[in-house]
Parts: C-alpha cells; sequence; structure tokens
C-alpha cells in the first residue's frame, strides 16, 4: 500500500505547469527514450542519499560546512576522466583548506553527474536574422547554431544518463581507490599551474603532513583517511528524466530520485504551485530550492511547509543567489522569517549567479572580488541573526580557465580571451577556487 501511495504523488505534478521545459519534436522517440531510463539501474542508492541528509543536518547546525562545486553546464565532450578527476582534486583541496583552516568537517558535494540542461531566459535565440530553439544544456540539444544540432532529441536524456554513469565511476574509483588518501595531498597539486594560491596551498600541505606524522607517531589508526565520503548534484530541471530515474525503496516503500544524491529547484522553477515543487515534494532525497532576490519570506515559509512539512533536519536547503549588493538588504527578512517559523533549514550561499557581468570585449564574466563580497554579506548576515551559515555552492572548474575576472593572477578583459572555455556561465579557476577556500576558512574561523 506505501509502495502504491509513494507512486500516485509522484505523478501529480504532471496536472502542473512544468516551466523551462524543452519541446520535444517527436512524442514516440521521446517515450522510447524514457522507457529505457525507466528501467535502466539507480545512478546512487537511497541509502546514500540518507546519509547525505544526516550530513546536511549537522551543517545546518554548524556541526560541519557545505562545500559544492562543479560546472554551470557539464558538457559530453568534456566528460574525460582528466577534467573529471581536476575537478575532485580541485573540489579536496578546497575541502582540506576549509577542515584545516576552520577546524570543520566539510561536506564535498560535486555539481556533476546530471548537471547537463540549463534554464534559459528565452526558448528561442535570433542570429543575424535566422531563430532556432535556444540551446538547453547537452542532455536535450547541441550548441552549435544549427537547424539540425538545435532540435530537441530525446536520445539526448540517454546519453546523458550513461555519461553520468561514466562520471561516477570515476568519481568512485578516485575517492574511495587511494588516490584522495588525506596521506597524499601534496599530490593533489601535480599538474596544476604554479602560482601564489598554489604555494599558500603547499605550505598547509605542509602542516597537515606534520600533524600526521605526528599522530602517526602516537600510534594513530588512519583507515578513515584513505577515502573520501563525496556526493553527486544538479539542478534537477528536466522532469521527463527526473521521473523516469525515480524508484520506490524496497526498505521503506518511500521514492527516491537516483539520478544524484541531491537534487535542486532553480530560482526560475520555484513557483509554490508548479511542477518541480510538486515532484520534488515526493521524493526522498535532501533537496534544495534556489532564492534569488526577489524572494519574500512568505514564499520561503511556504516552499518550507511544501517540501519539508515533517520539519525534517537535513532534508531542505535553502541556496541564496542576491548579488554581491543585494546580499545584506535581501537576505535578512527571509533569514528571520526561517529562524522564527522554526522548521530546520540549511543556508548556502551560492554567489556566482547574482553577480554576472558582461565584459567590455562582450564575454559574459563575474568579477571574483564580488564573489567574494557576496560570500563576506552571507556570514555577516547569518552572525547578525543568530543562524548558521552552512555552505558555499560555486561554479568552478579543475582547469586553469580565464573566465572569471580578477583573483590573484589578475585576469583582466583582456585575459579573458585566452581560454574561455564555459559554455554557459563562467566558473572559477583552480587557483581562484583555492583562494576562495583560503578567505572562506577565515570567514569560519571568526
Amino acid at each position: 500500500m506505501a509502495h502504491d501511495a509513494a507512486v500516485d504523488g509522484l505523478d501529480r505534478f504532471r496536472t502542473l505547469v512544468a516551466k523551462q521545459q524543452p519541446t520535444w519534436p517527436d512524442a514516440e522517440a521521446l517515450g522510447q527514450a524514457v522507457a529505457r531510463l525507466s528501467a535502466a539501474p539507480p545512478l546512487v542508492v537511497p541509502a546514500e542519499a540518507d546519509l547525505l541528509t544526516t550530513r546536511l543536518a549537522a551543517a545546518g547546525r554548524g556541526e560541519a560546512f557545505l562545500l559544492q562545486g562543479g560546472d554551470c553546464a557539464e558538457t559530453f565532450a568534456d566528460a574525460h576522466a582528466d577534467r573529471i578527476r581536476n575537478k575532485i582534486r580541485t573540489i579536496l583541496q578546497m575541502a582540506v583548506v576549509l577542515t584545516h583552516g576552520a577546524s570543520t568537517p566539510v561536506v564535498k558535494m560535486g555539481r556533476m553527474a546530471g548537471q547537463y540542461a540549463k534554464p534559459r531566459s528565452s526558448d528561442e535565440e535570433t542570429r543575424d536574422g535566422v531563430t532556432l530553439p535556444a540551446y538547453r544544456g547537452d542532455m536535450v540539444n547541441s550548441h552549435d547554431f544549427s537547424p539540425e544540432a538545435r532540435r530537441p532529441d530525446p536520445q539526448k536524456l540517454v546519453e546523458g544518463y550513461e555519461i553520468s554513469a561514466a562520471t561516477l565511476n570515476v568519481l568512485r574509483a578516485f575517492t574511495t581507490g587511494g588516490s584522495a588518501d588525506l596521506r597524499r595531498v601534496h599530490e593533489w597539486n601535480r599538474g596544476f599551474m604554479r602560482n601564489p594560491a598554489y604555494s599558500r596551498y603547499e605550505r598547509t600541505a605542509d602542516e597537515i603532513d606534520r600533524a600526521i606524522r605526528f599522530m602517526d607517531a602516537c600510534g594513530a589508526d588512519f583507515d578513515a583517511l584513505r577515502t573520501v565520503e563525496m556526493y553527486v548534484s544538479h539542478e534537477a530541471l528536466l522532469l521527463d528524466y527526473e521521473r523516469a530515474l525515480t524508484r520506490v525503496d524496497a526498505r521503506s516503500g518511500k521514492a527516491y530520485d537516483t539520478s544524484g544524491h541531491f537534487l535542486w529547484i532553480g530560482e526560475r522553477t520555484r513557483d509554490i504551485d508548479g511542477a518541480h515543487v510538486e515532484f520534488l515534494s515526493h521524493v526522498s532525497n535532501p533537496i534544495g530550492v534556489k532564492l534569488g532576490p526577489t524572494t519574500s519570506p512568505g514564499d520561503a515559509i511556504a516552499l518550507i511547509e511544501k517540501l519539508n512539512p515533517a520539519g525534517r533536519p537535513g532534508r531542505l536547503t535553502f541556496i541564496t543567489r542576491m548579488g554581491s549588493g543585494r546580499i545584506r538588504e535581501a537576505l535578512p527578512p527571509l533569514v528571520a522569517a526561517v529562524r522564527d517559523h522554526g522548521s530546520p533549514v540549511t543556508w548556502v550561499t551560492d554567489p556566482m549567479h547574482g553577480n554576472t557581468i558582461t565584459s567590455d570585449s562582450g564575454y559574459k564574466t563575474r568579477r571574483f572580488d564580488d564573489v567574494l563580497d557576496e560570500v563576506r554579506g552571507f556570514f555577516e548576515v547569518h552572525r547578525a541573526a543568530g543562524t548558521v551559515p552552512g555552505g558555499l555552492h560555486v561554479e568552478l572548474t579543475g582547469d586553469d580557465v580565464t573566465e572569471v575576472l580578477g583573483g590573484s593572477e589578475e585576469i583582466d578583459d583582456a585575459g579573458l580571451a585566452l581560454r574561455y572555455e564555459t559554455l554557459v556561465d563562467p566558473r572559477l579557476n583552480h587557483q581562484q577556487s583555492l583562494e576562495m577556500a583560503f578567505q572562506v576558512a577565515e570567514m569560519l574561523r571568526a
């Protein structure tokens, strides 16, 4: 009976407005793709999602800190082992800096193995008088500007699943196979360019080495250092994909979206009466909601009551994306309303999305100083409200790209052209990511 109840609620979203969905031209092809996904093995298992819920609950209480990082939009072409490993190493390095600098356990989560779809401000794009469907991510269509490339293809949903599975294989091999052993913390820097953030990281690695040698001399057991717990997350945007990968757990009779451990609802799809909020209210994974500067305290409370009526700690994360110029005014009323409501929420800052600008040379970019200032504002607001700043959500890559202005390398407008590779939003490079970790560690320490 519990099984039936779980399944019934899962399809209620189909009666509601679903924003940001592609217009699939071939219904039969879509049906075939969905049928294949519905029969496919899960990418993650319910027990892992449940463990993450307890980890996020700890972050919500200030007993841990969430670090969530990865590409704005993953691409199929970039899903090769070296790039995946570089991204994982960057996140692990940031986590080491945070753990060492702030003496806080860090929950590590990649924006990966599923971040293949993007909301767009317009359904169409026009160039030189030609209008085609907008690029909605590799799971929907291709970036090239041609009618064939931009036609939404349901087979890409299946391809996205397969590449996500391969990405997870690399992640699991790296984090459990000994490569992520904390005693090899120096080796994680190999292959990255030398720069000021790198040498600061080396000093931290030296201190960790000394501490480990001391513990070794005292006879400590190092089993816990050999492997790393790492989770994957993406925006639950394409409801055909997410519903097809939802399974009812035989242990509990509860439904889990097995496409990832943690799923979030974007700023553009968080309508309380919309299909995305309805669908995710029926899965048992930990979930997040992006809140932009137009969010009212009433919106936040309605989302809590819809998505976490039982008040389960770690179930609901609010990811704020206000912009550095607005966070100090826009966030306090939300934090106060949620605090006074009393339901547990884990607060995380996304300092990337509210700070996008167009450079003089026409590149979509962000200023590193603005990104850091939004994180600073996030900490200030929580300190003033007596609430907990629980985590950081950043768009980053493990590669030495030039997409965000500033940092100790002082990337300027002319420098953006050197290695600007993103298809959608600008990402912090490896060095800027490390710099950010040092700054955030200081904020956590304070």
